[in-house]
This record gives C-alpha cells, sequence and structure tokens, in this order.
C-alpha cells in the first residue's frame, strides 16, 4: 500500500491502520475492516484522516484494551461550511492516544473534540494546527474529561493558527478533572512569522510568495514530538 502514503505524504511506521478519506471510512485501505479497535491488538494502531470535508463529520476514537498505542493523523481541507467532532475515549489502562490534527480552513469550520479518561494512567494527547485562509471562519473547541477514579492521567490538547489578517477565530479549550492527574495541560495560540525570519528567507533569494510558502510549510509540519509517533512510546 506504499501509494497510499505517497498519496497522502504521511509518515507512518508497521502499525494496524483505520483510513478515513474525505470524511468516510475506507474498508480497502484499512487493515482493521470494521475500524473498531479490538481490546485484545498488541500492535500499535494509526488512524488516517484525510481530504476535503464539507457538512457533519464524525470520528470516534474507543479504546479499551490495556497496554494500547493508538496514533492519529489528520489532514484535511474544506471549501464549504464543515463541521467536525471528534470523541475520544480511553478506557485502557496504560493506553495511548496520540494525534496530529492538520486544518487548512478556506471557508467556515467548526471542530469540537471530547476526550474522556475512563481508566488510571491512561494518556489522551492531542495537538492540533490551523491554517486559516482570507476570509475564512473557524472555531476550535475542546474538553479534556478525568472520570473518578482515573489517577495518574496525562492530558493535553493543543491548539495554535497561522491566521490571514482577516480571518476569523475563536479558541474554547476546556477541562473537567475529577481525578488527580500526572499532566493535565490545554493551549492556543497564533503564529505570526518575525521580521527576522522573513528577511532571512528573503537575503536566501525567495520570493514574496515563496516566503509565505516556506513558512506555511514550516508551521504545518512542526508538531511536538509528544504527539507524534515515537519508538520509547513503544
Amino acid at each position: 500500500m506504499s501509494y497510499l502514503w505517497n498519496e497522502f505524504n504521511i509518515k507512518t511506521f508497521p502499525a494496524e491502520t483505520i483510513v478515513y478519506r474525505d470524511g468516510a471510512f475506507c474498508r480497502d485501505l484499512s487493515t482493521i475492516a470494521d475500524g473498531i479497535i479490538a481490546p485484545d491488538m498488541t500492535r500499535p494502531i494509526h488512524i488516517i484522516y484525510v481530504g476535503n470535508v464539507a457538512g457533519e463529520n464524525r470520528l470516534d476514537i474507543n479504546v479499551h484494551g490495556p497496554n494500547q498505542r493508538v496514533y492519529l493523523t489528520a489532514k484535511i481541507k474544506n471549501e464549504k461550511p464543515a463541521f467536525l467532532n471528534i470523541f475520544v475515549k480511553n478506557a485502557g489502562k496504560n493506553s495511548s492516544i496520540r494525534g496530529g490534527v492538520l486544518i487548512e480552513n478556506n471557508s467556515d469550520f467548526s471542530a469540537r473534540i471530547l476526550a474522556t479518561h475512563l481508566a488510571p494512567e491512561t494518556k489522551i494527547l492531542i495537538q492540533t494546527k490551523l491554517i486559516a485562509g482570507t476570509a475564512s471562519k473557524s472555531k476550535l473547541g475542546a474538553v479534556a474529561d478525568i472520570q473518578p477514579d482515573c489517577p495518574g492521567t496525562e492530558s493535553d490538547i493543543a491548539f495554535s493558527a497561522l491566521t490571514a489578517r482577516d480571518a476569523k477565530i475563536e479558541f474554547i479549550p476546556s477541562q473537567r478533572i475529577h481525578s488527580i492527574p500526572t499532566h493535565a495541560d490545554h493551549s492556543a495560540a497564533l503564529y505570526h512569522p518575525s521580521t527576522p525570519q522573513i528577511q532571512f528567507l528573503r537575503s536566501a533569494g525567495l520570493s514574496g510568495a515563496e516566503v509565505n510558502d516556506a513558512l506555511r510549510d514550516a508551521f504545518a509540519n512542526d508538531f511536538d514530538a509528544r504527539f507524534q509517533y515515537s519508538q520509547k512510546h513503544e
């Protein structure tokens, strides 16, 4: 299935796969035919969510078994109004869900992440990056919910955005903490290229459009290692 990875331009690794394209589950591109994570799966699981979206969309990630490792890579675009709900539930002791989400919004886009810890020592770490186009409207919300009797959890929901000057953005991160976690954080930030960065790229001979493209690519590809696949997580 190397053609799949080349087309999506996604770093892959030895894992079971669940693939969605344009908001729809792709049975023929997934090694988990029903798209459901079984409690006894021992290999890492890579969920890939890519393509163009419009209207209402939903992604469910449910982990029930102990010691499971699940990774989410999402790269989506929209040219029409779209809404995406991501429901994440981790009920497997010592299991982790790590994710990197890249959204390119050229219209009106809303996303909501509900990340629920249902067992002790669970991890849900999701970083979302937004590239907001001209005259676009973006609303990104998240709730990290640590249920009772779930100590030792790690929760991190992070948002960052690179925006056109006339884009409108709303971040709504929140937490519900009912057990003492090892770590619980959420953040939201706007990225603005600095004058030295722009001057350096111009001095290298790049045109104005090329500078913008380089800064855009750097922002899109600079995901924190904590949210990505790593051998040390295995």
